[in-house]
């Protein structure tokens, strides 16, 4: 009996990916949070030094990124998304590993992130080893207006 394992594949992104950053957003990010960035942010932030894009795909279908930035002795994970059909097959966690491991070689200290309040994705962060450092209140403007908390939370990587 033969088996297929579909393999989470990573790798470098840069600005001709910035399409499929777009779309895995829209169908990442629900719209009610005001989570997702639009497409001239990403390529803003992008352009910086110190920032690096990493894409997932599984078969040729990118299914998740991670957009982060280093300064100094500390990084930031800017943007993490998966499908929602891809969610439960440890993309997210792959992509997270690949942030951490990738701010350990640029010699990072500490690495931090924000997330609004109540995303599952603060499950991964925690599992990964992530501390919740603050909050900041009101962080995130919904589609509604509404505002939402964001929590910041950061780890040690030596």
């Amino acid at each position: 009996m033969s088996r297929t394992i579909n393999l989470t594949e990573l790798r470098e992104g840069g600005p001709q990916d910035l399409p499929a950053v777009a779309r895995i957003m829209q169908d990442a990010f629900d719209p009610r949070y005001g989570e997702a960035w639009t497409s001239a942010q990403c390529m803003g932030m992008l352009s910086l030094p110190g920032v690096w894009l990493t894409i997932a795909s599984i078969d040729d279908a990118d299914i998740g990124f991670a957009l982060a930035r280093v300064a100094g002795p500390e990084a930031e994970l800017l943007l993490l998304a998966t499908r929602p059909a891809a969610r439960g097959r440890g993309v997210g966690g792959a992509l997270l590993r690949a942030v951490i491991a990738e701010s350990a070689c640029r010699g990072v200290i500490d690495l931090h992130l924000e997330v609004r309040a109540g995303n599952e994705a603060v499950h991964l962060y925690r599992r990964e080893g992530f501390e919740k450092v603050g909050e900041r209140h009101h962080y995130y403007r919904g589609a509604s207006g509404q505002l939402f908390d964001a929590l910041t939370f950061s780890r040690k990587l030596r």
